[in-house]
């Protein structure tokens, strides 16, 4: 009786013990070849759950290469930079291969420019290199409700682009001077991610949509295709031979995740402020 005890003990020992070592391998070993596809959605107004997505992938042994499903129409210029420059550092180590649907405008564009590659459908819309700055001119509906606002200042430009009045001429001069600032950083990032002569770049960075097709033809897209194709293209930048296991992060549906993706969106329609940002604004 104690022997059989003492067997199953042992048997039971073994199968925790490879039950474990099969855990670590899982960790530690790449099993198979896979593609990651990240996907990036809606208006751009935050970087960090994308920014977290890459950094995973690229450090993941068995993905070979990241897909990013590209269909937004811009957003807010830092987190479109912060994008971009997290998409750079990834090409560095992996393929990187942009799949652009409906819409990857602006920001949208900006943050696909340093990929390995760039697909679009033949319909897609893009481009759109640009920078836009919306100032709100409630001043006419306080005058009519009889409501004014009365501003304390440290220095006369301090309440630069109030939306309590209209933009004076030297105000405009300087507001102009920020958006040609940023406007210049967007042609630098595309020219370097492209690897276009910022000139070139220049010539198309009037705020223009392209179509798909038109974006291939002016260099801003490599090639027409969808999802499935950008997964062959990945495959075969990559080195996969054969069919590639394709990965992706569920969709989260946390309630952080719509107070940082949803929230902020509709209460800036609230309470409009003076917002500099890439993103195609017809």
């Amino acid at each position: 009786m104690k022997k059989g005890c003492l067997v199953l003990l042992v048997i039971l020992f073994l199968l925790l013990a490879l039950s474990a070592t099969i855990a670590l391998l899982q960790k530690n070993v790449p099993l198979g070849e896979k593609v990651a596809v990240v996907r990036i959605e809606g208006p751009i107004m935050d970087s960090k759950t994308t920014i977290e997505e890459i950094r995973d992938y690229v450090k993941n042994p068995s993905v070979k290469a990241i897909i990013l499903r590209v269909d937004s129409p811009g957003g807010a210029v830092a987190p479109s930079q912060e994008i971009y420059e997290e998409v750079r550092k990834a090409v560095s180590k992996k393929k990187v291969v942009v799949s652009m649907g409906s819409l990857a405008a602006s920001g949208g564009y900006y943050i696909s420019a340093p990929a390995s590659r760039i697909l679009a459908n033949p319909g897609t819309l893009t481009g759109s290199i640009g920078v836009i700055m919306e100032i709100p001119n409630i001043e006419g509906l306080m005058g009519k409700i009889g409501v004014k606002t009365e501003v304390i200042k440290s220095g006369r430009h301090k309440d630069i682009a109030s939306i309590f009045r209209g933009i004076g001429k030297e105000e405009r001069i300087i507001l102009q001077s920020v958006l040609d600032d940023v406007h210049e950083q967007f042609i630098k990032a595309v020219a370097e991610g492209r690897k276009m002569l910022p000139d070139d770049v220049r010539k198309l960075a009037d705020g223009r949509i392209f179509t798909g097709r038109q974006a291939v033809e002016v260099g801003l897209v490599d090639e027409l295709g969808d999802l499935e194709d950008a997964v062959k293209v990945a495959a075969k930048l990559s080195g996969i031979k054969g069919e590639p296991e394709v990965v992706e992060k569920k969709e989260r549906t946390s309630i952080m995740d719509f107070l940082r993706g949803q929230f902020p969106q509709q209460l800036s329609d609230l309470f409009p402020t003076m917002k500099i940002k890439y993103i195609l604004a017809p």
